[in-house]
């Protein structure tokens, strides 16, 4: 069974950090990019990052460069999405996903989606 699971959300104030984690299982990892996505309440999904599987490359929103860092685990088929100096429009539902292609800024390019992960930053 493919499984995506997002975790590492919560609740902070402007100018913290946040570290959300998506746990990949039942799909052979190194084969797949992994992008993290975005949707706010009324808003339409939006890419944030995603690292690639072939060549281990890294893609940023430009909303979010400078302050998030992808990175991946392959032993532990994790992609971590480190988030520094946050900002109130960071507030969203955060999503993982994995595309067999590479990586992508269009949902529908995505093969596996995971649950989300709640980010809420106050001001």
């Amino acid at each position: 069974e493919v499984q995506l699971v997002a975790s590492g959300g919560g609740l902070v104030q402007a100018g913290g950090s946040l570290r959300l984690s998506c746990a990949a299982s039942g799909f052979t990892f190194d084969d797949y990019a992994i992008g993290w996505f975005r949707q706010a309440p009324g808003k339409a999904r939006e890419g944030v990052s995603c690292i690639s599987s072939s060549d281990g490359s890294t893609y940023y929103a430009d909303s979010v460069k400078g302050r998030f860092t992808i990175s991946s685990d392959n032993a532990k088929n994790t992609v971590s999405l480190q988030m520094n100096s946050l900002k109130p429009e960071d507030t969203a539902v955060y999503y993982c996903a994995a595309d067999r292609i590479d990586c992508s800024w269009y949902p529908v390019d995505y093969d596996y989606w995971g649950q989300g992960t709640q980010v809420t930053v106050s001001s």
